[in-house]
């Protein structure tokens, strides 16, 4: 692709940019946290089909998935859920295929009153977009389709198949991912615009989701002796669990990559509910909690592990040790993922990373984890992972910092032209 052909589409992510932000701020506006993506979903079709992709609009199955690697337990009505993927198709394939691919399910905003301004209404201030979703990662979503149309805004097309894929369940399982390969979607390679920093994720880590349901004996607190306080009890097994972390911890000493970092992995009681009444000793507690793995672990050997500190922890304690606690696994049983096999669509992105940012792309060690650990574990397929720069994801007042996602978007567009390959329109 010669620097004319580039610069051409530079200047149509310019020209296009406002637009793009325009409709960053319609998909923000949506509060499509777990369970409730439908109107995302909608839109998202809506606008594949205004630009003539063929769109496949399903409901998923759960049984079709619940035997695939990777799959993660759905306790929430799932009768909704549904994937979006578009289609471009060349008239004839030279290129190398691609899968786009974002997600539109956002975690719960919070207290509101914790806010700045409110998390469904989008703010653009101090060159920044605020908005639950707007780093994580909706403004990536659509910068990959407004990518693709600066391609076309150029007077090009590609020349090879891509898939712009939208999907839901990245924040608790990922079967919003597995379901588009269950379905049969395939490329040459994967790139997926999470908010890296402008960092290409090398390395990931793998994440399980467990529930502690811990029982006790209620009395009357006049009598709390007699009695057996279940959300103490809780207490008592998160202080083992947080042991097992500092040994999984010292084990991640031994990771070519996550050595580099100080304390990789992170355990997290996320929420807790318990008791019925304050003077009465509780009776039950349940706390929902969130540990990290590293590539090449097992998750089921991991499992194992918890399930044996928890059960050491209950054997030294004066109620559970004869009552022990449920261990129910709720939701993420994802292994950690670490890029590899991967030279050509990386030094695809680094002609297009050069070209928009200078220099070379530098490698990020990832804490989280996204859904490219499907398409790299399950089938093989290259799957890169980059993006803009903002911040306080998860958290109040989230942003996305809007030159970082005009650079993102750009690098997006270069290399999609020469990972595919571009003729004039």
């Amino acid at each position: 692709m010669d620097a004319d052909t580039q610069q051409r589409i530079l200047d149509a992510v310019d020209a296009g940019f406002e637009a793009q932000l325009a409709t960053t701020r319609d998909f923000v506006a949506i509060p499509s946290t777990r369970g409730a993506e439908g109107p995302c979903q909608d839109m998202i079709g809506d606008l594949l089909r205004a630009r003539g992709y063929e769109v496949d609009d399903w409901h998923i199955n759960v049984d079709d998935l619940k035997d695939l690697r990777g799959f993660g337990p759905i306790e929430h009505d799932f009768s909704k859920a549904r994937t979006v993927v578009g289609t471009y198709r060349p008239a004839a394939e030279a290129g190398r295929s691609l899968i786009l691919q974002g997600h539109c399910d956002v975690v719960p905003a919070g207290p509101l009153e914790l806010w700045d301004t409110p998390p469904f209404s989008p703010v653009i201030k101090d060159g920044k977009m605020f908005g639950r979703g707007a780093c994580d990662m909706k403004s990536g979503t659509i910068g990959a389709l407004y990518a693709l149309d600066a391609i076309k805004a150029a007077g090009l097309k590609p020349t090879a198949r891509i898939h712009f894929q939208s999907v839901i369940e990245e924040e608790s399982t990922g079967v919003g991912a597995l379901s588009t390969l269950q379905r049969g979607y395939r490329a040459d390679a994967c790139f997926i615009p999470e908010p890296t920093g402008g960092k290409m994720v090398r390395s990931q880590v793998g994440v399980i989701w467990f529930r502690l349901r811990v029982k006790g004996h209620p009395v009357h607190v006049a009598h709390a002796g007699s009695g057996a306080n279940a959300i103490m009890a809780a207490y008592h097994l998160i202080q083992a669990v947080q042991k097992l972390e500092i040994e999984w911890n010292e084990r991640a000493k031994a990771d070519r990559h996550f050595k580099t970092l100080n304390h990789p992995i992170n355990f997290n009681p996320g929420i807790i509910k318990g008791g019925d009444w304050a003077s009465s000793v509780p009776a039950w507690c349940d706390v929902d909690c969130r540990i990290a793995v590293l590539p090449g672990w097992s998750i089921a050997d991991h499992q194992k592990e918890i399930l044996a500190c928890i059960a050491a922890a209950s054997r030294n304690h004066r109620f559970l040790a004869n009552n022990p606690p449920e261990v129910e696994w709720s939701g993420f049983l994802s292994e950690g993922y670490e890029l590899t096999d991967s030279a050509a669509p990386e030094a695809a992105f680094g002609k297009a990373f050069n070209k928009v940012y200078g220099g070379a792309v530098e490698d990020l060690v990832f804490t989280a984890l996204t859904d490219t650990r499907f398409y790299g574990l399950n089938h093989g397929i290259p799957s890169l992972c980059f993006g803009a720069s903002g911040g306080e994801m998860h958290g109040f007042n989230e942003f996305i910092d809007l030159e970082s996602l005009k650079k993102a978007t750009k690098a997006m567009a270069l290399f999609i032209a020469e990972w595919c390959g571009v003729e004039k329109a």
